[in-house]
């Protein structure tokens, strides 16, 4: 399979996204982003096992000095005290300026040696080595790295670029179902945002990508950075339009929040958020009952749940839209949603509290 590049142009931080097979353990992969003398592997007790001793063998061209720390696995460990095992062992082996991290995991490893890298010294390089569909195609690219706080997801963090990122595909043939299936669901939300051809694209080919068929994984990985890394590009710290990149999160946050961080993946919270708001959007008469259809059936179609958690039984409404008014789009108190202003264009506004409780007594079991 030919290596694709796709570069997320942001001047002086620009940085290329590689796609392709064989790419993790290739010396050559990471020549032009390998800094310091030292290196550390930031992953987990599941993926390190499985592909930490091979990017080590692929650093050691290019770093005297090569560590890997492996994080517990997990939703609910994406907090402090994790994040300071970074720093203890940053600190333990005398890392510097120049020391250069390396991202294993998913989307909650990347984060978190993402925030470890801007905190650390105010600054050190890291590089993204995303092994889930949902971090190759999402949270791997465009810099966001934080930490969860009990009240909310995401709350504490930096905007911090990396160098580089490796989308090796072969590495998703180890992922379980219910991981591939929460990474659709960032696949899917770039179709109703931005890219309707797109969201043909996926209907036409869902089963395909389930199936982790090379051509259309390729494909829809590479659209996916395409898009994000045009909106990145043009907004790279959200004070506008890449907000709309969090079509279904602000719904899909308070999921998570509300369970308890793990209970519901990332993706799944995500799924049946993108429903609720669809749903909104169609009150607001934004789109139309066919639209929603459409989407819901998508999501149902990649093994997401298409109804969100009751979260509260004397008050399930009243509980999301508590946990929402921490969203970071939310302004004065005031929630502020990612809504679909006809197919393939995306609004941030907000809504009327009364009009956003019926959409979620409407969409939760």
């Amino acid at each position: 399979m030919t290596t694709t590049h796709v570069n997320v142009a942001l001047g002086a931080s620009s940085y290329p996204i590689l796609i392709g097979s064989a790419l993790l353990g290739a010396p050559a992969t990471y020549a032009q982003a390998a800094r310091g003398a030292q290196a550390l592997i930031v992953t987990n007790t599941t993926v390190g096992p499985l592909y930490a001793q091979a990017l080590a063998a692929a650093l050691v061209p290019h770093h005297a000095q090569v560590r890997t720390l492996a994080l517990p696995d997990g939703e609910q460990y994406k907090n402090w005290e994790t994040l300071n095992l970074v720093f203890d062992e940053l600190l333990a082996h005398g890392g510097d300026r120049k020391t250069t991290l390396y991202a294993l995991g998913g989307g909650v490893v990347g984060d978190m040696a993402g925030f470890a890298a801007a905190c650390f010294m105010r600054g050190v390089p890291f590089v993204q080595v995303p092994t889930t569909l949902l971090a190759q195609v999402d949270s791997s690219v465009g810099g966001k790295t934080a930490i969860n706080h009990p009240l909310g997801k995401n709350m504490v963090g930096a905007f911090y670029q990396p160098k580089l990122v490796v989308c090796d595909l072969d590495v998703l043939k180890t992922l379980p179902a219910r991981e591939l299936s929460a990474g659709l669901a960032e696949v899917i939300k770039y179709g109703p945002i931005h890219d309707m051809a797109f969201f043909d694209w996926i209907e036409a080919h869902i089963d395909a990508l389930r199936t982790l068929e090379p051509a259309a994984l390729a494909h829809a990985v590479q659209r996916c950075c395409e898009i994000k890394a045009e909106v990145v590009g043009q907004d790279e710290r959200e004070s506008g339009l890449r907000a709309i990149l969090n079509f279904g999160h602000t719904f899909g946050h308070a999921i998570e929040a509300g369970m308890g961080y793990g209970a519901w993946l990332h993706g799944e919270g995500v799924g049946a958020g993108m429903v609720m708001a669809a749903e909104l959007s169609r009150e607001l008469g934004l789109v139309d009952a066919a639209f929603v259809e459409r989407l819901t059936r998508l999501i149902g179609r990649a093994g997401l749940p298409v109804r969100g958690p009751v979260l509260d039984a004397a008050d399930n409404a009243g509980r999301y839209l508590a946990l929402m008014r921490v969203d970071k789009k939310a302004e004065a108190g005031e929630i502020r949603f990612v809504l679909i202003d006809g197919p393939g264009r995306a609004v941030v506004r907000p809504a009327p509290d009364a009009l956003v409780r019926q959409v979620i007594d409407r969409c939760c079991a």
